[in-house]
């Protein structure tokens, strides 16, 4: 298989180098000499049966197009309020030509030009039709053929290195902006346009003041899809009980759009992963950000392992829009997913000093269900109001059995886990255009949170000895836990936009944050004749009521002088909390929280933003309760009511450069966080009663001076050369922080290093290619430990269309890990493969797909914690073969 591979490779690059080509390149400049920053140069051929070739001049002017030799081409260069200049050419060597065009004199007589990208402000326009060939069965396979977008596998779309945080579809959110359920679902054949939009804010007349630092993508449909019904759908078997089936249904009209997107199938695919779930968050406008974080919500119980033994879900998602007069426009969606899991992990964990085994073996049901209904109200042009409300449901059962082995002791717990949850979100906004220089927004937020976990391990070895207060004259110990958590947090903001001038904006903010939060814990032991040990009198058991009131005032001052933008000013909070347990504490403090912003604008394809905030987060109550409850089955933790706020320093820098007609695209990020004040986690192992080390341990929390630093840096580089498109991104985390092990304060430094090179081939008859190697790095420091892992990954990704109704994609992946302390090395590879087949003109279509083709049973990785390394192996589903028949309506 991997010989034909790199055959099919080698032959690619053949090609390359024996195509005859020449190259025209010259300078687009207007009547008076000036260069013209991205006009079009597109070369038509006369033969329709090759494909045209087009170039989007610099900031020189500049403009390069390789084109094949002896073939005529006209060719038309565009600019938008230009008259348009056209010449045919026919040549077999390189030519330099100049172009000169003349300002259209009446601009309502100009013709539509359908131009291949545009830049206008903010917003790149990506005319789709001139990157396919109609082949493209989902949007992600438009986007990936779009210069300067890439999609990773997890589903994220950058552009230009920028990560899309809102998906659009014709100006309206796609089930509240998802861009993973987006790409995965829509139709290629019927998108018309790409937008991206950068500093994207919802209220058009607030793009100007604000920076959002966002950016959406829109997608534009076709005109004949503008009232229509499409989709498809999709069902598959395959060996075993192995089974899929999917349908993706959508009705658009000029009022009203509705979407329908479901699945069910057993071979781990999830169309909702708990990334899904952190984006459909509340919440109001980023324009009413104001420097303070809230640390709050438990939110592991969504957390699940991609990668499982067996898997069955059923997804299913429904989206309207209605466009109810000019004045009200009325939109909600509902997502439920049901999905039932078997997993397996083992994990090799160092601790201070000594090793643990553990073998986790998980069967998880998750039922989740999300709603969210939006009223926008636009008066007239110069005020919006937003009526946003939001549930969400959640019922989460978790059964592991546990082995862990310390010592040559081997402890077995069977831990079982039943959560609900219940989060409503009520928002209203208002934004208005006062006057030429005074805009307003205001917001009111009311959020509660519901939460009730009932927890309990069953063991024959005793545990936590000395801390939990059971009865060890037991062949079986039973011991459970009900926790409740509750949260009530209402916000008002008001803030005005003041424009001085074109040049000099002055923002003024004031607002107040109510928080009330309940915490409750009840520990006991079951035992054997009904009869229930109550661990309250051991200091167990919590009754905490928290309360929390921010006062803030802002006022910031933003001024433009030549290529350089500046924003600064500062935060005054005045911050009241109380908490209530057998005693009540009352504290009150002031904090001054200043931001600063600096953006250079070398031109509309390159520039330099740095950022810096000084922020604060309060912890939730959870931290702050004063007695034990259990955490798991080797550990108790003890809150701490007189924490305070953590504050750090937070600075970013970022560099950005694209060019289309270098095809060069190029951003650089920093990051780097400082924490003044910070919390960490003071821990106590436990010996057991032999003296020896046990994993079990006693957890609480403290405010420290100084307690991390942090560095991230990010780059991406994408470089296209002819008909090869080169790629480079890299990332490095460098973390310094220190931890209180065994009443030891202990100096912890991790690194982490990773790369990924590669090269995407772009031929339009040829297989498209994408080949690569990623590399990680990654090492721990802690006294006198230290621990170093690396994996190497090589890989490559081919689709490709032959005989005209034939599709074939292939990718493969070849792990090397290594555990470089313990000289320990694991190798494997995931090939994954299919073939697609639809006669033209036929609605239906045949799939034959393979997982995991060479039939695997884990993958290796590894983390680091605040007082643990682990080394990790996860076990992964079977060789799947499956058989797909769809029918695209």
């Amino acid at each position: 298989m991997i010989k034909h591979v790199f055959s099919i490779i080698l032959l690619t690059f053949s090609v390359t180098v024996f195509t005859q080509n020449f190259e025209l390149k010259g300078i687009v400049k207007d009547s008076l000499g000036s260069p013209l920053l991205y006009a079009n140069v597109i070369a038509k051929p006369r033969d329709v049966t090759k494909n045209m070739s087009f170039s989007v001049t610099d900031e020189k002017g500049r403009y390069r197009l390789e084109l094949k030799t002896n073939v005529n081409y006209t060719i038309d260069v565009s600019y938008i309020g230009y008259k348009k200049a056209s010449f045919v050419i026919l040549s077999n060597k390189n030519i330099q030509k100049n172009i000169i065009l003349k300002e259209a004199k009446n601009k309502l007589e100009e013709v539509v030009i359908e131009l291949p990208v545009t830049v206008k402000g903010d917003t790149t326009i990506y005319n789709t039709q001139k990157f396919i060939n109609g082949k493209e069965r989902k949007l992600k396979n438009i986007l990936k053929k779009l210069p300067g977008v890439q999609i990773n596998k997890n589903g994220v779309v950058t552009v230009k290195g920028k990560k899309v945080t809102k998906m659009l579809v014709d100006g309206k959110p796609f089930f509240g902006g998802n861009t993973k359920l987006a790409i995965e679902n829509i139709p290629a054949d019927v998108v018309a346009k790409v937008e991206a939009i950068d500093n994207y804010n919802e209220v058009a007349f607030l793009r100007g003041l604000t920076d959002s630092n966002k950016l959406a993508m829109n997608i534009k449909l076709k005109e004949g899809k503008k009232r229509f019904v499409f989709g498809d759908v999709e069902v598959g078997k395959g060996n075993e009980e192995y089974y899929k089936s999917n349908a993706n249904l959508f009705y658009y009209a000029p009022k009203t759009n509705v979407n329908f997107i479901s699945s069910s199938n057993n071979i781990a695919k999830k169309a909702f992963t708990f990334k899904d779930y952190m984006s459909f968050q509340g919440g109001s406008n980023a324009v009413f950000n104001n420097g303070f974080d809230w640390k709050g919500g438990d939110l592991s119980q969504f957390i699940e392992n991609t990668d499982v033994l067996k898997s069955k879900e059923h997804f299913g998602a429904l989206n309207i829009s209605n466009v109810v007069s000019s004045k009200l426009d009325l939109s909600g969606f509902v997502i439920f997913s049901h999905t039932n899991t078997s997993s397996r992990i083992v994990n090799k964990n160092e601790y201070a000093g000594f090793q643990e085994l553990q073998n986790i073996s998980t069967k998880a049901i998750n039922t989740l269900g999300i709603g969210k209904f939006t009223f926008d109200y636009t008066p007239n042009n110069k005020e919006q109001w937003f009526f946003k409300t939001q549930f969400k449901n959640s019922d989460n059962n978790k059964d592991n059995g546990i082995s862990s082995i310390v010592n040559a002791i081997d402890n077995r717990i069977e831990v079982e886990k039943k959560s609900g949850i219940s989060n409503f979100n009520q928002n209203v906004e208002w934004h208005k255009k006062g006057n030429r220089k005074h805009t307003y927004s205001a917001t009111a937020n009311f959020l509660f949170d519901n939460n009730i976990l009932n927890s309990s391990w069953n063991t024959n070895q005793p545990i936590l000895n000395g801390i939990v207060p059971v009865s060890n004259n037991l062949r079986e110990l039973n011991i459970n836990q009900l926790r409740k958590t509750k949260q009530y947090n209402f916000t008002t903001i008001f803030k005005d936009f003041w424009v001085l001038n074109r040049n000099n904006h002055i923002y003024t903010t004031i607002g107040n944050t109510y928080q009330k939060h309940q915490f409750f814990t009840d520990d006991f032991q079951l035992l054997t004749n009904g009869v229930t040990n109550n661990f309250s009198a051991n200091n167990f058991g919590n009754d905490t009521q928290y309360s929390f009131h921010d006062l803030f005032l802002g006022a910031h001052y933003k001024f433009k002088i030549g290529i350089f933008t500046f924003k600064q000013g500062v935060y005054l909070h005045k911050y009241n909390w109380s908490v209530v347990q057998e005693h009540i504490i009352k504290r009150s403090k002031w904090n001054l929280l200043p931001d600063f912003l600096m953006k250079i604008d070398f031109n509309k394809s390159k520039g330099i933003t740095a950022r810096y905030n000084l922020k604060t987060t309060f912890m939730d109550v959870s931290k702050l309760a004063n007695r034990f409850y259990l955490q798991s089955y080797n550990s108790v933790f003890k809150g701490n009511e007189n924490l305070e706020n953590e504050l750090y320093h937070s600075v970013n820098l970022n560099y950005h450069r694209f060019s289309f007609y270098k095809g060069l695209f190029f951003n650089a990020n920093i990051n780097y966080t400082k924490k003044v004040k910070g919390y960490t986690t003071r821990v106590a192992f436990l010996d057991n009663l032999n003296a020896s080390k046990t994993v079990d341990r006693f957890l609480t929390q403290d405010l420290l001076l100084n307690p991390s630093e942090n560095w991230n840096a990010a780059v991406f580089f994408e470089k296209r050369i002819k008909k090869i498109r080169y790629k480079l991104s890299g990332d490095y985390i460098n973390s310094n922080y220190i931890q209180d092990i065994n009443n030891v304060i202990v100096k912890n430094e991790s690194n982490n290093y990773s790369f990924d090179i590669g090269l995407e081939t772009l031929f339009d008859k040829l297989p498209l290619i994408n080949i690569g190697f990623r590399k990680s790095i990654g090492t721990y420091k802690s006294s006198n430990i230290t621990s170093k892992f690396s994996a190497n990954e090589p890989y490559v990704d081919i689709d490709y269309d032959f005989l005209n109704a034939f599709k074939l994609t292939f990718d493969y992946s070849y792990y090397d890990y290594k555990n470089q302390t313990e000289s320990q090395s694991n190798r494997y590879s995931i090939t994954n493969a299919s073939i697609f087949y639809q006669k033209e003109d036929s609605p239906w279509n045949f799939k034959i797909t393979a997982q995991n083709l060479t039939d695997e049973t884990f993958k290796q990785s590894n983390s680091f914690s605040d007082y643990l390394i682990s080394d990790t192996r996860t076990y992964i589903m079977p060789r799947i073969i499956l058989f797909g028949i769809g029918y695209k309506l």
